[in-house]
């Protein structure tokens, strides 16, 4: 019987995992237990990834899983996700956020509207044409609201000539975490 997984990473893996060649480069915007990463590196074996997150904890916890697996095609950047364009300037096939808090980390430390927003609005611009940005939600800690209705409205406004977008939730839970998706149209390109 085939059953279906409903786990917001989960199916932001998959969706991306469509999207993805070997060759491409990608993004992690927040590293935190590195999950995504790995995921992106057994997709790109020649591309290269960049993973972000403000936490020095997490960079070097991922930092001794690539020493330990010789990995050389992923660019660890200890800060935060909204100074993406600081550091990237080349085109990116997909981008992951996975928002919140580190898992084991201090609660307290969370993505915030702002910079979140900020880091879409760059994201989109990296984004190449037929790329896929994926955004898992998460409203049940403090500060979780807040942001998830942010990324509801700025995604709400995205012009669907350029853009076509979805959002993935369960109906019979409130705070359950959801996954927005955001694909470039082919046919658009900011960079020409």
């Amino acid at each position: 019987m085939y059953r279906v997984i409903l786990k917001a990473t989960k199916m932001a893996q998959n969706i991306v995992e469509s999207v993805l060649k070997e060759d491409d480069s990608a993004i992690d915007a927040t590293l935190g237990n590195g999950n995504d990463t790995v995921f992106l590196l057994s997709r790109l074996k020649n591309g290269k990834v960049y993973a972000f997150d403000i936490q020095k904890q997490a960079i070097d916890n991922f930092k001794k899983y690539m020493d330990e697996n010789k990995i050389s095609n992923v660019y660890l950047i200890n800060d935060g996700h909204e100074n993406i364009k600081k550091y990237i300037t080349s085109r990116v096939k997909a981008v992951m956020f996975n928002l919140g808090y580190l898992p084991g980390g201090d609660e307290k430390i969370i993505t915030k509207p702002e910079t979140t927003i900020k880091a879409l609005t760059d994201s989109l611009e990296l984004l190449k044409p037929g790329g896929i940005i994926t955004i898992a939600v998460y409203s049940g800690h403090d500060g979780g609201e807040v942001e998830a209705k942010a990324i509801d409205e700025f995604v709400g406004k995205l012009n669907p000539k350029k853009y076509s977008t979805m959002t993935i939730k369960f109906t019979n839970r409130n705070t359950a975490p959801y996954l927005i998706v955001i694909e470039k149209n082919d046919n658009f390109d900011e960079g020409k």
